[in-house]
């Protein structure tokens, strides 16, 4: 993973004015763990993958840059 792909988490935490202790706190994790998640420091696992998009009301494939498109297919 690179860190362009995580940049979109950082963006979407950001656009709602949310704190990385905040979504931390909805995962159930160390805020040093999901800022090293953020910042491309370390991978994100993918069942953190999963519990962000539905956080986000997104899809796994948007958070990680392989579309564009935010809308979820159900």
């Amino acid at each position: 993973m690179s860190i362009q792909k995580y940049r979109r988490i950082k963006e979407m935490r950001e656009d709602r004015d949310w704190t990385q202790q905040y979504v931390a706190d909805l995962l159930h994790i160390n805020r040093r763990t999901y800022g090293a998640y953020e910042n491309g420091v370390n991978m994100i696992p993918v069942d953190i993958l999963i519990q962000l998009s539905c956080i986000y009301e997104t899809s796994v494939d948007y958070l990680l840059g392989l579309t564009n498109n935010k809308m979820r297919n159900h």
